[in-house]
């Protein structure tokens, strides 16, 4: 864990703070595989997934209690709009 002025750096390798996986916790990220996915903390050298862990710790996570409730895990997501181009021959 590395300091850096009033940021606390978990993960040095992609300079992710403790304050990027509480976002990411809240946004419902539960797992330290959750919060890689969101942010690659953990993917290389792993020595901050312990830390990641003990940030998200044993308390409650939206996206397991919107499972029990029947509910959906994650938001849909919107399709993005397909761009249309226009077609050009080659120049002959």
């Amino acid at each position: 864990m590395l300091h850096g002025g009033d940021r606390v750096y978990v993960c040095s390798c992609f300079g992710i703070t403790e304050e990027q996986v509480r976002e990411h916790a809240a946004a419902g990220a539960c797992t330290p595989r959750q919060i890689a996915s969101e942010s690659k903390a953990g993917t290389d050298c792993g020595s901050c997934v312990r830390r990641i862990q003990g940030l998200l710790g044993r308390g409650t996570c939206p996206r397991r209690a919107a499972m029990d409730k029947g509910e959906p895990a994650l938001e849909p997501m919107e399709p993005e709009p397909v761009q249309e181009r226009a077609l050009t021959s080659p120049a002959a």
